[in-house]
């Protein structure tokens, strides 16, 4: 009799990226790249100023991760994609300037490994805006504050947090929302 290692599911981002390096299975990548797909959203839309390109965009960095994660040893996902999606969407800017001519991107622009800390725009102060997301998170209602720190602080999946806090999933989705949008309301009041 043949005994079989029953294979469980990835749980982390290097655990994703392991599996489909092996496998080449698109449905784990899909997977990964689900679970920072918002993120990926976020950075296009904040260079392309556009939501249908920025959405094209964030299709075709999936596309370009089908690749690039067979040949990239990638220790920090999250910062990796960042810098991927920032490049990309610099890139289309780049190809813009040549046909338009009228916008400026230098190399500099275009960075390898950088940090994501991008919760708060890159060019104000960032150690007084963490102060000040710090306590705007404070003075949020109960459920939103809860769900907030374990979807952004603590990196947890909506089911994980439905699991831990016991709100169906639409309150959860809800709470997040609501608390993005009271915590970005906080943030320009006290600027």
């Amino acid at each position: 009799m043949q005994f079989f290692k029953r294979k469980s599911k990835p749980q982390t981002d290097a655990e994703y990226i392991a599996a489909y390096q092996f496998s080449g299975d698109l449905n784990v990548l899909g997977e990964l790249y689900e679970r920072n797909m918002e993120m990926v959203f976020a950075v296009c839309y904040k260079y392309l100023r556009d939501e249908e390109e920025s959405k094209d965009a964030t299709m075709e960095i999936f596309e370009q991760l089908i690749n690039d994660l067979k040949k990239h040893q990638v220790s920090n996902f999250k910062s990796w994609l960042h810098s991927v999606a920032r490049n990309y969407c610099l890139m289309q800017l780049r190809s813009r300037k040549i046909e338009a001519g009228d916008l400026e991107i230098s190399d500099e622009d275009f960075v390898e490994n950088e940090p994501v800390l991008h919760l708060i725009d890159e060019e104000i102060n960032l150690e007084g805006d963490l102060q000040k997301l710090e306590n705007c998170i404070g003075k949020l209602d109960r459920e939103q504050k809860s769900c907030i720190e374990l979807f952004y602080l603590q990196e947890k999946c909506y089911k994980e947090i439905v699991d831990k806090t016991g709100f169906d999933m639409n309150k959860v989705k809800s709470y997040i929302q609501n608390g993005k949008r009271n915590l970005k309301i906080c943030m320009e009041k006290n600027q």
